[in-house]
């Protein structure tokens, strides 16, 4: 297949390529976990002001999602990616530099205004070039390469603080930036072409926004979308409570809680790439789902009859839900870009921007007021669990089934695009 821009690029290149680039953000979230402790004692910071790093990054992510996208519909994909890892290469260096929490958390939400470019504009990216089952088989590579993030991320804050001070964690981010920036520079061909951006208006913009939001089946969609990753987001959010704590780790010992997780998630991702074209997307939808009930039913079981957790028994039925999300996550996507062929970068930045709200919240204040018990943790994520399924069944009985987009450019299955 081609790009937009005429040239040339192996499907296999260019999800190695998105896929690192919507790695960045969870880098930034995961590898301070081990650090927490190391933090809050030299900054002079209990764990709930701690905390906030993890706040104060995803609001600043949340709010300058909604700018991502249409800059991207209005300037070109490329140049907003490149702009994004500057100012994150910055960010992370006075992460790096910061004597004080106030300092800390000003810079760490200077990352979150930047860290989205990498996961936002990225899915617009697929969406300019494939469409059907070919995005959704690019869409879930692409998540099984993103997924190895937040899994490694901590072991690698747990490798660089036992021989270094946490502050190198952050030149390790900004470092991990430098690189994405020249693969990016060099690498992407631009997808957007001139004739197809948007002006950037602040009055059509609010239009578009609203009228977007207002949607209901945009509604529908988001609300399934950011509830069902919410079931999930509630443990790593918790993680530094979860993992030492509760399952009495060490501070290296992340890999227990993360590596399962995403074996999970990268699995459904395989799956659902797999499978495109060969199981309906409302079939793999209701898969996902029952596999993600299915754990919640086992973290209820195993919390109720072990008082003290312990790996692996703790951490299966979380690896279970990931995998289900993994295969719910990609067809939701790519029917809410579907619903906006002009305008998918504005459609991006809404869905995410829905969900990170979401995570804010989660992380900044619903975390640390139920972390310290376990059974408190697995019943609000069932929560979130029956809620994303409510919407999405609300949504299939008052939509059509989900068909495959129609392609807007012609398209060539094949190995090149």
């Amino acid at each position: 297949m081609t790009t937009p821009a005429g040239s040339t690029l192996s499907f296999r290149r260019l999800a190695l390529l998105l896929g690192g680039l919507a790695m960045f953000g969870p880098f930034s979230i995961d590898t301070i976990f081990p650090a927490f402790p190391a933090i809050g004692a030299q900054l002079d910071a209990d764990k709930i002001e701690i905390q906030q790093t993890i706040s104060a990054y995803l609001v600043a992510y949340a709010v300058m999602s909604l700018v991502h996208g249409p800059l991207s519909d209005a300037i070109g994909r490329k140049r907003v990616i490149i702009g994004g890892l500057v100012v994150f290469t910055f960010a992370s260096i006075g992460c790096a530099l910061s004597q004080d929490l106030t300092t800390l958390l000003a810079f760490r939400a200077l990352q979150g205004l930047s860290s989205g470019v990498g996961l936002i504009v990225g899915r617009a990216v697929i969406r300019d070039v494939l469409h059907g089952e070919a995005a959704q088989r690019l869409m879930s590579q692409v998540s099984m390469i993103f997924g190895i993030a937040p899994a490694i991320a901590p072991i690698i804050g747990g490798w660089i603080l036992g021989w270094s001070a946490w502050s190198v964690i952050f030149w390790f981010l900004a470092l991990f930036s430098v690189v994405l920036l020249a693969v990016t520079w060099f690498g992407l061909p631009e997808t957007h072409a001139p004739e197809a951006r948007l002006p950037l208006r602040l009055g059509s913009l609010t239009r578009d926004y609203v009228a977007i939001f207002a949607n209901p089946r945009f509604q529908r969609l988001a609300a399934a979308s950011a509830f069902n990753f919410a079931a999930l987001w509630l443990f790593i959010s918790s993680a530094p409570a979860f993992v030492v704590d509760h399952l009495g780790l060490g501070e290296s010992d992340f890999g227990w809680f993360f590596v399962p997780m995403i074996t999970g998630m990268v699995s459904g991702s395989f799956v659902s790439g797999r499978f495109a074209g060969r199981i309906s997307g409302e079939k793999l939808v209701r898969i996902g789902f029952i596999a993600s009930a299915v754990a919640m039913l086992l973290n209820f079981a195993y919390t109720l009859l072990i008082e003290h957790p312990t790996v692996p028994w703790a951490v299966i039925p979380i690896s279970l839900n990931a995998f289900g999300i993994a295969l719910v996550f990609p067809i939701v996507t790519l029917a809410i870009l579907d619903m906006y062929p002009r305008q998918r970068g504005s459609a991006s930045s809404l869905q995410a921007f829905t969900s990170l709200v979401l995570n804010a919240l989660i992380a900044g204040v619903l975390s640390p007021l139920i972390s310290a018990h376990v059974p408190w943790m697995v019943g609000v994520s069932s929560l979130f669990l029956l809620l994303a399924f409510g919407f999405w069944t609300w949504e299939r009985r008052v939509s059509r089934p989900l068909q495959p987009p129609t392609c807007e450019t012609e398209t060539v299955p094949g190995e090149t695009l």
